[in-house]
């Protein structure tokens, strides 16, 4: 859950900390004192789009910091040992700086993430609903997404092996598609690849070759300097008088007196270990002197291979590694266009059997997903039930989806996508006697308030994220489905920590804690703060959100008949 949250220069908000606990959190407060506001900046902690705009005016950057307490085993934390990020006693720190000129940093516990991580991670322990989920829920596409949420388990293992086969069959298909290409661009292609092919072939390259010939070239441009310089090293070694002599010298009278001291027996073994060396390194001077030749020929030939070898670069790879890759490859297209049409039968049989298993894939897709929106819709029906909608008929459709890539089935034309050939639209009838609608067809925001409501609870119980955000998730209702609704949060409240921004009384008494958002003007600034209420407090809130503004003792005395009413649902559910 979340149970810290740190806000500073953001939007109209200076500076703003916050504590919450485990159950139902409900924020209320005026409109437009900032709670949308604090809403933004928990979606911009999980991975949402960040903007300057929200950096508060003279001010470098905007900071937003959330601490979470997570269940142990909860799979975020394998993820977050493959990033190599550690997480001691179950806590995580999420953590966005945004500056005024638009850079965003990301940390996870302390350690720098880019913002694709920040949102996986972010997104897998927070779910924000705002009002712009009516619209999300209002459009065909997502129900499918929707459906095998639903079915993870049920329907991982086929997802898997029906997008491996897809895979597969785009490739086989790209390939054939390839190869049907215009003769004349195929004959086009042949001759560029074989004068590629043959260009590199000539070569004769080697691995490792270039770094040889630079190895030889330097030697080869010095030649001069290194003659002269190891015949100086070998003279001033070798000639009488020279380190040999002395060294000679050294040694044997040093065998001499070790007879009479043994003390001088290590330093006369290393004068003497130095000796031999010292006459070893002069056998190689010698020997590198008589060796040695400078032939400027072979200089010219290097600079030649080595001019040959920057031109193929230039052309097909950075290293000739990467050259002969690429001759590989080419080869292999050669060799696929030169025999065109066996290698068109043989991808044209490959195609066939991976389509026999992929549309066996599909069918299995079709049959999971036909018996799990079944079940998806009678706990869509049951909880709705709940929130006074017992006549409201749910209908999950499942129909051939209509675009993708076309395949044939016994003679008829199908679409097949990366997600199976199903296409699912969710079906709604509000009303007795009335027809079953799309969702888009559904023109009531109180209906899809409740509908939303109802996903959120069926999905609490699959969904691993451990905090559920709701922005007025209430809009549109009143009465008694408010009453209804508050209850339903409730009850989701016992599994996982829910956030509410809520102007509905009803919802505000269901609360375990309740916080007021205000916004204060001071010396030309604006400044927004979140303020956590005591008994007294909650009922004076509950009071002021009944009337409007004009509290009373009526409304004061109602406001605790609510809590009380209240304290009094939430202790019977317990029991």
């Amino acid at each position: 859950m979340l149970q810290e949250l740190s806000i500073r220069n953001f939007a109209i908000i200076e500076s703003l900390t916050v504590s919450f606990g485990q159950g139902l959190l409900v924020m209320t407060g005026e409109t437009g004192a900032g709670k949308s506001i604090i809403l933004d900046a928990v979606s911009l902690l999980i991975g949402g789009r960040a903007s300057v705009d929200y950096v508060r005016h003279g001010t470098a950057k905007a900071e937003i910091e959330g601490l979470f307490d997570l269940k142990a085993g909860h799979y975020v934390f394998a993820l977050l040992t493959e990033l190599g990020i550690e997480a001691e006693d179950q806590t995580l720190i999420l953590r966005r700086d945004i500056s005024s000129q638009g850079k965003s940093i990301c940390r996870i516990n302390g350690k720098l993430v880019t913002l694709a991580i920040l949102r996986e991670i972010g997104q897998a322990i927070i779910d924000i609903h705002g009002q712009y989920e009516h619209q999300s829920l209002l459009q065909d596409e997502n129900h499918l997404t929707m459906l095998d949420d639903f079915a993870k388990e049920d329907i991982f293992q086929h997802k898997q092996e029906y997008r491996h086969l897809f895979e597969q069959y785009k490739k086989v298909s790209s390939q054939i598609k390839q190869l049907l290409e215009n003769e004349q661009q195929l004959a086009q292609r042949l001759d560029l690849l074989k004068f590629q092919f043959d260009e590199i072939a000539a070569a004769q390259l080697v691995p490792e070759e270039e770094e040889e010939l630079i190895k030889e070239k330097r030697k080869h441009t010095h030649a001069q300097k290194l003659f002269k310089g190891v015949m100086a090293s070998y003279e001033a070694l070798q000639n009488d008088g020279g380190a040999v002599d002395s060294m000679g010298l050294a040694l044997s009278y040093l065998q001499e007196l070790v007879e009479y001291d043994d003390q001088l027996a290590d330093p006369t073994e290393q004068v003497e270990a130095a000796f031999y060396q010292l006459e070893e390194a002069v056998q190689q001077l010698s020997r590198y002197q008589d060796q040695m030749e400078v032939d400027p020929e072979r200089l010219n030939e290097i600079e030649s291979r080595l001019q040959i070898v920057d031109q193929l670069k230039r052309k097909y790879g950075a290293t000739i590694s990467d050259i002969l890759v690429y001759a590989s490859k080419i080869e292999d297209e050669l060799d696929s266009i030169v025999h065109k049409e066996e290698r068109l039968d043989e991808l044209k049989q490959k195609q066939e059997y991976i389509l026999e298993d992929l549309l066996v894939e599909a069918r299995n897709l079709t049959r999971v997903r036909t018996a799990i929106a079944k079940e998806l819709e009678k706990r869509i029906k049951a909880e709705l039930s709940g929130l006074h909608m017992d006549h409201t008929v749910i209908s999950i459709h499942i129909t051939p989806v209509q675009s993708g890539e076309k395949v044939e089935l016994a003679g008829e034309a199908r679409a097949i996508r990366a997600e199976g050939w199903d296409e699912v639209t969710i079906y709604m009838a509000p009303n007795p006697g009335e027809p079953l609608k799309p969702l888009s067809k559904i023109a009531s925001g109180g209906e899809l308030s409740r509908l939303m409501l109802a996903l959120k609870s069926v999905f609490a119980k699959v969904e691993p994220v451990s905090t559920l955000i709701f922005d007025e998730v209430d809009t549109g209702v009143s009465g008694r489905v408010a009453q209804a609704m508050a209850e339903k949060l409730y009850h989701i409240s016992k599994d996982q920590q829910v956030l509410c921004i809520t102007h509905h009384a009803q919802l505000a008494v269901m609360a375990d804690e309740h916080y007021r958002i205000v916004k204060e003007m001071k010396e030309n600034t604006t400044k927004t703060s979140i303020l956590p209420l005591n008994d007294q407090e909650r009922i004076h809130e509950s009071a002021l959100m009944m009337s409007g503004g004009n509290v009373s003792s009526v409304t004061l005395k109602h406001a605790e008949e609510l809590i009380a009413a209240a304290n009094q649902y939430k202790k019977k559910s317990e029991n």
